[in-house]
């Protein structure tokens, strides 16, 4: 990472550009306050001068009340637009953060915790918010506040601001020494918290092991481990801060002590007047506020910067870019039946999907997970994928939802290249089922109508009983909108929502990865039927970990080693290749029938 602040703060100020009429807006309100203030104590002095000589109060007094008023009007004003803009530059950062986390590659978001990119969009952002929206503000107007306060000091009296002006020097010393020390102590503490909520998230998502394997304790120590570092890198930063805030108030009051010294001597030589001398005591005294601006604002920016950083991580992570399709080929218009028959022939006779000596790999300086793999899927039929673990199968199934590009090779679904297509497109036209099926936040109906929005209750209800849920949804108190965190699912009716809603997507082609591990033998059944029977009318392939749900698929695909090793039907396989009949033999498959051998 740069040391140089110029590109970091570029990266902040990304955030901030889209607001900039906002900001110059609020800038200008600032600027205005702050002459309302810087106007207060020559006013004062005014007032002191018409006690000396009897002069009337009104025009003064008057003034000064003016001056309150549009002063607090206009901070106001100013205090509501930038604390608007601060949640709407938090809104933008979080809207951009998870659009691009959702459209980046399955590998690049896989990479990282799930909790440390949780962190991006939720502390970090808000480390923003006032880094973006207010302190390039308020470093301007505490620049003028204090350069102006400093002029009218000047006005009044030149020996009076050299004593001033040490005390600031000091003061900007101690800063500019202290700062960025505060800002790594920032970083490195916020970079804790990320891992926090990476760990924090993967064991609260393995709790059942990690009770059963009796590690409460030792993961607890793993996860505070980085709470224990981020709270000692913040009190560094506190430190720091309060080193350099003792200085900044240390020196402000010598400053005062000196001025009263070297006024008190200044009004006795006949050199100053005493309304002068109380005019420049309140500017001193008003010196802490464009101080205090500054240094609170140099604060926000540094940990801004920080986390702006962090955020724009996001941006490169590689994503699933939206190439130009022409979609489905389009059919001409035809009203010959006969010519309709021999279209649709024509059409039946071109596979679903295709392989072509695709070889795959998860990174570039990584062995092969798959080398020189040709499949051909037709239209319609079961093929089934086995093999040791490791042989490639889940890969397989990654290339063909494009959740992984090929090295070598190419893909093809209705005999066009998947290049020609978008993921979109690709997508609309499968349906995936993982083994270990998760449930998307929301209700059992917003889990079911992820693929096809528009599907009517009665569908849902259709494909719910397809998989023998029905029972289920009627034993929840609020049926299909119950909220899947609190319907206590189990691993198979887990299996079987994904399966309804695969279902549901009348897809061109559905992969299921083990559907059924999780099922009893009676739902098993039940839900094996509903697969052949959708294999009636399009494509179905799975891949097998235990043999009993494919023996009558009608391919077997037997892989090994990241290659296609042998393919047939059960019978064949049992017979022409030794893994296949070994794999038989292991799980205690029936040869004949495929029940297990009792």
């Amino acid at each position: 990472m740069s040391s140089s602040i110029a590109p970091r703060l570029s990266i902040l100020w990304s955030f901030a550009r889209p607001h900039r009429r906002t900001l110059a807006k609020g800038l200008a309100l600032a600027l205005v306050a702050s002459a309302l203030g810087l106007a207060t104590p020559m006013v004062t002095k005014h007032v002191l001068d018409a006690l000396g000589s009897a002069s009337s109060l009104t025009r003064p007094v008057a003034t000064l009340v003016v001056l309150l008023f549009v002063g607090a009007a206009v901070s106001y004003w100013q205090w509501i637009l930038l604390g608007a803009l601060g949640e709407r530059v938090v809104l933008d950062a979080r809207e951009s953060v998870v659009r691009r986390f959702l459209r980046a590659t399955v590998p690049a978001i896989t990479r990282s915790p799930t909790g440390e990119l949780v962190t991006r969009v939720t502390s970090d952002t808000v480390l923003l918010r006032q880094a973006a929206a207010s302190s390039f503000v308020g470093l301007i107007n505490g620049a003028v506040m204090l350069v102006g306060s400093l002029v009218l000091m000047g006005f009044l009296d030149l020996v009076l601001l050299a004593t001033t002006v040490a005390a600031v020097a000091l003061v900007g010393l101690a800063f500019a020494f202290l700062m960025p020390g505060i800002a790594k102590s920032q970083q490195q503490a916020q970079e804790h918290v990320g891992r926090l909520g990476g760990v924090l998230e993967g064991t609260l998502r393995a709790i059942r092991t990690v009770k059963v394997n009796r590690a409460e304790e030792r993961m607890t120590e793993r996860i505070l481990a980085d709470a224990r570092a981020s709270a000692a890198f913040g009190v560094g930063a506190v430190r720091r801060e309060s080193l350099a805030w003792t200085i900044a108030w240390s020196g402000v009051n010598l400053a005062i002590i000196a001025i009263l010294a070297v006024g008190a001597w200044r009004v006795g030589e006949g050199r100053l007047e005493v309304s002068g001398l109380i005019a420049f005591l309140l500017y001193t005294f008003a010196l802490m506020d464009p101080i205090n601006e500054l240094s609170q604002n140099v604060t926000a920016l540094q940990s801004g910067i920080a986390a702006a950083e962090r955020i724009r991580q996001a941006d490169a992570l590689p994503s699933e870019e939206a190439a130009p399709s022409a979609g489905r080929p389009e059919l001409p218009e035809l009203h010959e039946p006969k010519e309709l028959k021999e279209l649709e022939k024509l059409r039946d006779d071109v596979p679903v999907l295709e392989l072509r000596n695709v070889t795959a790999a998860y990174g570039p300086d990584v062995e092969p997970a798959v080398r020189g793999v040709d499949l051909v899927i037709p239209r319609r039929g079961h093929t089934a994928v086995v093999g040791p673990s490791g042989a490639g199968k889940t890969t397989l199934f990654s290339l063909v939802l494009r959740f992984l590009e090929p090295t070598g090779g190419e893909l093809l679904l209705d005999g066009r290249p998947y290049r020609d297509h978008t993921h979109a497109d690709l997508r609309a036209r499968l349906a995936y089922v993982e083994q270990d099926t998760p449930v998307v936040p929301g209700t059992l109906r917003d889990n079911l109508l992820l693929a096809r929005p528009e599907a009517t209750t009665e569908e849902l209800l259709r494909v719910l009983d397809d998989v023998r849920l029905t029972e289920k949804v009627e034993g929840l108190e609020e049926g299909l909108d119950t909220p899947l965190a609190t319907a206590n699912v189990s691993g198979g009716e887990r299996q079987r929502i994904a399966l309804a809603r695969a279902l549901l997507a009348t897809p061109d082609v559905l992969l299921l990865d083990e559907a059924t591990a999780q099922l009893d033998g009676l739902t098993e059944a039940a839900v094996q039927e509903c697969v052949r029977s959708r294999a009636d009318t399009g494509a179905v392939v799975t891949i097998a970990h235990r043999l009993s749900t494919v023996v009558d698929a009608d391919t077997i695909v037997v892989m090994e080693g990241g290659r296609v090793r042998a393919r047939g039907r059960h019978e064949e396989l049992l017979v022409s290749d030794t893994l296949y009949r070994d794999l038989v033999e292991s799980l205690r498959i029936s040869a004949v029938t495929g029940a297990p051998v009792t």
